[in-house]
Formats: C-alpha cells, sequence, structure tokens
C-alpha cells in the first residue's frame, strides 16, 4: 500500500494520521488474467489503483469487443459513468495479467472526502487526470488515422507493447490484426 500513499502524496499532503485512514479505506484485491473487475451491464462500486498489474476497458460492439483503453502500475481504474451515478456500466474492465488492486467503495471513498484535509481535491485532481486522457483517447480515434494511433500508443505505453496480446493493440487502435501486422512492418523498414 506503500505506492498508494506514494501517489496520493503527488496530488496532496497527508498526515500519519491521514495515511491511516487511507490504509483503513482501501482493500486489496488480487485478479488473474481474463478475470473482470467490472463487467458491462454491472454497477460500478470501486475506484482501484493498480499496484501490480495491467487491465483493459473494453465494449461490446454488435457482439465484437473493441479495446478502449489500457491502465497499469500505478494508475486509477474506474469507470466514472457508471460509479458517481451508480447506474449500469456499458463497458468492462478485464485483468491481461496478474494484478493487484487497492480498492475503495464509494461509500468509503466519500469518507475519505470528508475525514482528510485534502481528500476532495485529491478526489477532483484524479479525475481530473482520467477525463483528460479519455478525452484525449476519443479526440484521436475520431481524428487520427490508425498509424498515428498506433505510434501514439507506443510512444505512450512503451513498456506495454510484450505485455498486450497484439488482437487488443489492433482493436484499441481500431484496426484488424492483420492490418496491425501492416502498420508493424512498415515502421520497423524505416528504421
Amino acid at each position: 500500500m506503500e505506492l498508494l500513499i506514494r501517489v496520493i502524496k503527488q496530488f496532496i499532503k497527508l498526515s500519519a494520521a491521514e495515511e491511516s485512514i487511507v490504509k483503513e479505506l482501501f482493500t486489496e484485491l488480487n485478479l488473474e488474467p481474463g478475470d473482470y473487475l467490472l463487467e458491462e451491464g454491472k454497477i460500478c462500486r470501486h475506484v482501484a489503483f493498480i499496484n501490480k498489474g495491467l487491465v483493459r476497458y473494453f465494449i461490446n460492439n454488435d457482439e465484437e469487443e473493441r479495446t478502449m483503453y489500457f491502465s497499469k502500475e500505478l494508475e486509477f481504474v474506474c469507470n466514472y459513468t457508471s460509479f458517481l451515478p451508480q447506474t449500469a456500466s456499458d463497458k468492462s474492465i478485464q485483468a491481461l495479467e496478474p494484478t493487484q488492486l487497492y480498492i475503495i467503495s464509494y461509500e468509503k471513498l466519500q469518507r475519505l472526502y470528508r475525514e482528510i484535509s485534502e481528500g476532495e481535491k485529491f478526489g477532483r485532481l484524479a479525475i481530473e487526470q482520467v477525463f483528460l486522457s479519455a478525452i484525449q483517447q476519443l479526440d484521436s480515434l475520431y481524428t487520427d488515422p490508425p498509424v498515428v494511433r498506433y505510434q501514439q500508443f507506443l510512444a505512450h505505453y512503451p513498456d506495454l507493447i510484450q505485455r498486450i496480446p497484439q488482437y487488443y493493440i489492433a482493436s484499441y487502435v481500431g484496426i484488424k490484426p492483420q492490418s496491425l501486422s501492416r502498420i508493424r512492418k512498415r515502421i520497423s523498414g524505416r528504421h
């Protein structure tokens, strides 16, 4: 839980007493590859911090899975459009490798906001980061060709290329795996 405390301290100051509150409010959850943190149609009940591991966000579009996003160590994971209003999720969050998370429920998060002096500031700053990233992803999906989206993936996630199956990367870029192979060949041919 020390990594979680360290990340929170990048956003706000925490006293020793407040660190104890954080440790009390978050609980550990371990997922195996293929396990779900959240399934489509269910309510997102937790915000999670990835201590170790990797997850993907995806939707089912006409019975075809479309990968929207990846989250890795030191990142917060949540479907806020389900979590905040406590309504059914339109997407799933699935572990791609053994993943250790620290989770906090909606009710306990409200407690964190009340009991930690800068708790609400932390919540606002954390959600702003997630929101900004989501908007950038959406903009890219509508404006960038697949080769640019793949190059952005390489630039933002150079450490994930070996950890994520190619068909998930292709889905994220918005193309079929065969097209991704051609893009990769073209890019490697330039170097």
